[in-house]
């Protein structure tokens, strides 16, 4: 579909190289655009963190150690306290 888009002139001359750059129209290179912002904002389903979610797996043996660490503290006795 054909369809009359009003874009500012700095936009579409960054669009313009960025399209000729990767070696493809630049009807493609929006259409592509569109897509992909359309997908980010409909694959969170209304929920914005579902994007975020996994970011922090790489942390996951950091957080076990930590909760280990207070597990064990939080057993021992303090005395001072008992007095």
């Amino acid at each position: 579909m054909k369809t009359t888009l009003e874009i500012p002139d700095a936009l579409f001359r960054r669009a313009k190289s960025a399209a000729a750059r990767r070696g493809v129209p630049l009807r493609q290179l929006v259409t592509e655009a569109v897509r992909d912002k359309l997908a980010a904002h409909s694959g969170a389903n209304g929920k914005p963190w579902v994007k975020l979610m996994g970011k922090l797996k790489h942390l996951r043996k950091e957080t076990e150690r930590i909760n280990l660490l207070v597990e064990e503290d939080s057993e021992k006795i303090d005395a001072e306290m008992w007095r």
